[in-house]
């Protein structure tokens, strides 16, 4: 056992991460700018981050068996230059939210990121999700827009909170390859849009023909709805299209609508 290894359950540690993981923690994440990143997937990309403002890794919190985990996958000299705090077993098990934590939690500071910011940046593929949910889809859709090469993903107002721990889970580390833009209204994603030359498309099961169908745009944002709710008319979009489908399924769910979007406009 480490002689700085954490053993109380009262450590100011154990408390500072359990109050960004408990019932106020939203709250909190958007004050201090803080969130959690657990298990040892998400905690690679921590410390090979690509992303200029990527979250910043405050304290890395392992146990023994996690620290023989990290030095199993991770560099022995990238391992030497990061933050570990030392923790007993019962410590993690009070600090993690999993009820079988891998014994690797990471703490991290986040950059507030904005539209100006990605402009800044010469964004030129971009995916927007109107009032998302679920943090499932919300963690996979920046993880699928990272691997598909876009440049940014943007969530409106009254969407999903991209720091909690099971969107932070979801993204499988992505959070540190893409820069991600919260609480950006409509109208306000349109002047962007426009005033930037990009071409808007928005996908719903209304949509008037196939998003196979238009014309390839070097610079273009991808605009979703809501899961259960789809998304509303807007003003000022340059095209609204359905995805086909052969099947009799009335929709697809938005994480695998927004991979197969980013698909076609990302890859092919």
């Amino acid at each position: 056992m480490p002689n700085n290894q954490i053993t109380s359950l009262h450590s100011p540690h154990v408390e500072r991460v359990k109050a960004l993981l408990g019932s106020r923690g939203k709250k909190i994440r958007q004050t201090e700018k803080e969130f959690i990143a657990d298990g040892i997937q998400s905690v690679r990309e921590v410390l090979s981050a690509s992303l200029v403002d990527a979250p910043e890794l405050i304290n890395l919190y392992v146990t023994e068996k996690g620290f023989a985990k990290l030095e199993e996958e991770i560099a022995t000299e990238i391992l030497e230059g990061a933050p570990i705090v030392h923790v007993s077993d019962a410590v993690m098990n009070e600090m993690a939210e999993t009820e079988s934590p891998q014994g690797i939690l990471a703490l991290c500071k986040f950059t507030q990121m904005t539209l100006y910011k990605i402009k800044q940046r010469e964004a030129k593929k971009i995916a927007y999700f109107w009032e998302i949910q679920d943090p499932g889809n919300s963690g996979t859709v920046i993880r699928t827009a990272e691997a598909l090469g876009f440049d940014a993903v943007v969530f409106s107002k009254n969407s999903v909170d991209v720091y909690s721990p099971k969107t932070v889970r979801a993204t499988v580390g992505a959070l540190w390859h893409i820069p991600v833009v919260e609480s950006v209204d409509v109208d306000e994603l349109i002047d962007f849009a426009t005033a930037g030359d990009f071409y808007t498309i928005a996908l719903a099961g209304d949509g008037s023909g196939s998003i196979t169908d238009l014309p390839k745009s070097e610079k273009t944002i991808l605009i979703f709805g809501n899961e259960a709710r789809g998304l509303p008319e807007i003003a000022g979009v340059n095209a609204r299209v359905a995805i086909p489908m052969k099947g009799k399924s009335e929709s697809l769910n938005v994480a695998s609508a927004a991979a197969i979007a980013m698909f076609e406009v990302g890859i092919r």
